[in-house]
């Protein structure tokens, strides 16, 4: 598998050209978003990860065989960043889901072991709002008993049926489980959309 960094944007005139299908990562500061994509993708290091939450302030996006977008969204909900940069990353996000026609699914992460914050709930309502077809994923399965995982799962997907039909995705960056099931909803979401052409379909990696 082939992926390589495109460019970072803060804005849509610093977008690349909508040539290809894309799906966004969106999460919580230090949720695990980029070790997400780095296990996705089959690569270290291509989504940067750190210890110093709210680093990331653009929109990131990353080229997976030449067919693929996977962008990486800013961060939210980190204490110590001033409000008037939350405020600009909400803008920023917003104006991207409001405004990319190649879009065809955003992956929400959360943190197993935490509850959703405003800031998740917030993104669930814009992507309903926009119509753009959700996967939710709920990372750090491993540090749960399997027991204990399965219960926050049923109690998420009871909790946000209304915001995001279907039930979330248990995820360990380190066991790489839902590696699977993340690739099977991301090329159902491509594939529906993709027109209906020889060679136009998305192969799971």
């Amino acid at each position: 598998m082939d992926i390589a960094f495109v460019k970072s944007a803060a804005h849509e005139g610093q977008y690349p050209p909508p040539d290809r299908p894309e799906v966004a990562f969106a999460g919580r500061s230090n949720v695990g978003k980029s070790s997400l994509i780095n296990v996705l993708a089959n690569r270290k290091g291509i989504a940067r990860t750190s210890s110093r939450p709210g680093l990331t302030r653009t929109i990131n996006f990353f080229l997976l065989d030449k067919r693929l977008y996977l962008v990486d969204l800013p961060g939210y909900g980190y204490a110590r960043v001033p409000v008037k940069v939350k405020a600009s990353w909400g803008h920023m996000v917003e104006a991207y889901l409001r405004g990319r026609t190649n879009l065809r699914a955003v992956v929400v992460i959360l943190d197993i072991r935490r509850d959703p914050a405003k800031g998740d709930l917030d993104l669930l309502s814009w992507l309903r709002h926009y119509g753009v077809e959700t996967i939710l994923v709920m990372t750090k399965a491993d540090k749960l008993s399997r027991q204990k995982a399965l219960r926050r799962k049923e109690t998420l997907t009871r909790d946000l049926g209304d915001l995001c039909p279907g039930a979330p995705i248990l995820f360990s960056a380190r066991t790489r489980e839902g590696r699977a099931q993340i690739w099977d909803r991301i090329n159902s979401a491509i594939n529906s959309l993709l027109p209906k052409t020889d060679g136009n379909d998305w192969e799971p990696p």
